[in-house]
């Protein structure tokens, strides 16, 4: 467990990754020095890492499926295997009514029908269902905003790249990358941020935070589904949620420091007015958490 200093800063670096040591500095209450050699040392250690999530309307993976699979055999060996694919960006062993889950990020849904083909595929699979998202109502991870028409050039592609590797890369060495001035880098990349074609923040060890206890859910809804989905997501511990098609109406995961307070969260979900939860699942291990997406090499100039 991180002490209270150090657990205010992951928690600024979540909010923005690129936040200077000096703010950070003024938000805790110490020198800019020793908040620079805390965050170095978060980051040293994997606490936390600061990446940038690019909008999926970027690179066009807007089709997402959520993939709930039962095996035979080793459920280790399959979540490992089914994370290889670059396009599944999370995969996490499970106990409930499936033996892992995993969410697929692709183009469009052909794409989407062939990553989830390959996953029936995979030796030990028994079956895979799918829940296709419609839209992400919350994501602690991501942009979730609707992107407007945006102008990318090759320099910002070449931002993009650097900041998805690196989301706290110094604007010095940005610039020397991109062959401009620290000033035209960092307008850039400013725009690029609050346009919402990426968002720089911190990905913590949940443990870390205190957050030992991870879940799912597949909730039916009566009524509004807009409504009761922004409802459901406004409550404490739910770090993502979407609507979709399948056999749900809504898919979430929450996160919570113990096993009461994940009771406590999922009741919290029951309590919201038109829903039912028709199943849900606890975490036992997340084999793949990846948010990076593949961008082009020789980037094309033009709106997005």
């Amino acid at each position: 467990m991180l002490d209270a200093v150090d657990a205010v800063l992951v928690r600024e670096l979540q909010r923005d990754g690129r936040a200077t040591f000096q703010a950070l500095a003024d938000r805790v209450g110490l020198s800019r020095t020793a908040v620079r050699a805390r965050v170095q040392h978060l980051l040293e250690t994997q606490v936390v890492r600061v990446v940038g999530i690019v909008h999926a309307a970027v690179v066009g993976a807007e089709a997402i499926g959520h993939v709930s699979v039962t095996v035979e055999g080793s459920a280790r060996e399959v979540a490992e295997s089914v994370a290889e694919r670059a396009a599944v960006c999370f995969t996490a062993l499970t106990a409930g009514p499936y033996d892992l889950v995993a969410q697929v990020r692709t183009r469009d849904d052909a794409a989407l029908a062939a990553e989830v083909d390959h996953i029936r595929s995979v030796a030990g699979v028994r079956a895979a269902e799918v829940f296709r998202s419609v839209s992400t109502v919350r994501d602690t991870h991501a942009v979730v905003r609707e992107l407007g028409e945006v102008t990318l050039d090759d320099i910002d592609w070449r931002l993009l790249h650097e900041l998805q590797r690196d989301g706290r890369a110094p604007y010095t060495r940005l610039a020397h990358v991109i062959g401009l001035s620290q000033a035209a880098t960092r307008a850039r990349v400013v725009r690029l941020m609050r346009t919402g074609v990426i968002q720089v923040t911190g990905l913590a060890d949940p443990l870390a935070l205190g957050a030992a206890e991870l879940g799912g859910f597949g909730l039916v809804v009566t009524g509004g589904l807009r409504k009761v989905a922004d409802a459901v997501a406004a409550q404490d511990g739910v770090r993502y949620l979407a609507t979709g098609f399948g056999r749900y109406d809504i898919v979430g995961q929450v996160e919570a420091a113990s096993r009461a307070e994940l009771v406590a969260v999922f009741d919290a979900i029951r309590s919201v007015t038109g829903v039912t939860v028709r199943e849900s699942w606890h975490h036992l291990d997340v084999v793949k958490e990846s948010y990076a997406v593949q961008l082009p090499e020789q980037p094309l100039n033009g709106a997005v």
